[in-house]
């Protein structure tokens, strides 16, 4: 009898105890579950993890980050536009492609997260193209939006009597690589130069009733260890950013100076050994990231906040 009573006692305790406790110590839901969708906007020489056509559809724009976030409770996607284009033409072409994914799903509204080009022609098609009533937040990440001095360097280096055959051979070049589309090299580089990110914010006014956040990132010192290819540029933008107002301080690419927009959210954090995150480990394209710090913590921690806003 003693037994049973005990047995009866510790069932009437545990009836007492929370669910969620049983099952492990809080709620089993997921972080990100009831945030509107999120769309990921590629930048430039960039590629979706959806309909990526030629040889550049083995690899992994956003390093596994678009599974990452579905993992934690959204629906994610990353559609591709041309590599290298003006942010306008770019523009309409996520346009095409958000209102076919969001009609094919019945999604009313999304958030969308720009890294590089993609937060420019993120904010011209939410501005221009009458898509700010589907836009809840424009989270942008190392965007160019005062222009990068790479842009305006190449710009002046090469001769105008030369240009049209440079943009002819990267044209060939990238439809190969890329499978094809409207490429357009000149195009895409007056895009992001200084004067014309200067045209184009006088054109593309934030939006009501949509969120602007941006998170940027930078090199500490010139290192080609930890950055290969961006430790080589990441003088030459100072340089070039200096000149130009712009400051010294940059990701590889772009100056510090050049990715605020909206809300500034600022970057990730890493150990004190790390040199920085440059401009392609900011998204972790090709999986360039997460050797040096924690991408998944980064990217939760973009869209948590984008959720918040909604």
């Amino acid at each position: 009898m003693k037994k049973l009573a005990f047995k009866l006692a510790c069932f009437a305790a545990l009836s007492l105890v929370p669910a969620g406790l049983m099952a492990g110590g809080g709620s089993s839901e997921k972080p990100l579950a009831g945030s509107y969708p999120i769309v990921l906007s590629h930048g430039l020489f960039g590629w979706g993890d959806s309909d990526s056509p030629g040889v550049i559809s083995i690899v992994e724009y956003w390093g596994g980050m678009d599974d990452y976030l579905r993992s934690e409770g959204v629906a994610v996607y990353a559609p591709t536009k041309t590599a290298t284009q003006s942010n306008e033409y770019r523009a309409q072409e996520l346009k095409n492609k958000i209102n076919y994914w969001m009609a094919a799903n019945g999604y009313s509204k999304v958030h969308i997260l720009g890294h590089s080009q993609g937060g420019l022609d993120s904010r011209y098609m939410v501005s221009n193209l009458g898509m700010a009533s589907k836009i809840s937040s424009l989270t942008t990440l190392n965007t160019p939006h005062r222009g990068s001095p790479i842009a305006d360097i190449t710009n002046s280096v090469i001769p105008d009597w030369l240009k049209p055959s440079v943009g002819a051979v990267l044209g060939v070049v990238t439809s190969i690589v890329y499978g094809g589309g409207e490429q357009d090299a000149l195009q895409a580089l007056d895009s992001l130069t200084k004067s014309g990110l200067n045209a184009f914010n006088n054109n593309t006014p934030n939006r009501s009733g949509v969120d602007y956040f941006s998170y940027g990132s930078n090199i500490t010192i010139t290192d080609v260890i930890q950055h290969p290819l961006m430790g080589i540029l990441h003088p030459i933008c100072g340089l070039g950013g200096t000149f130009n107002g712009q400051g010294f301080k940059n990701d590889g690419l772009v100056p510090d100076s050049s990715q605020k927009w909206g809300t500034w959210k600022g970057g990730p954090s890493y150990n004190f050994y790390v040199t920085g995150v440059d401009h392609l480990q900011a998204s972790n394209t090709l999986y360039s990231g997460e050797l040096w710090y924690d991408v998944e913590d980064y990217y939760l921690k973009m869209a948590k906040n984008a959720k918040n806003s909604q």
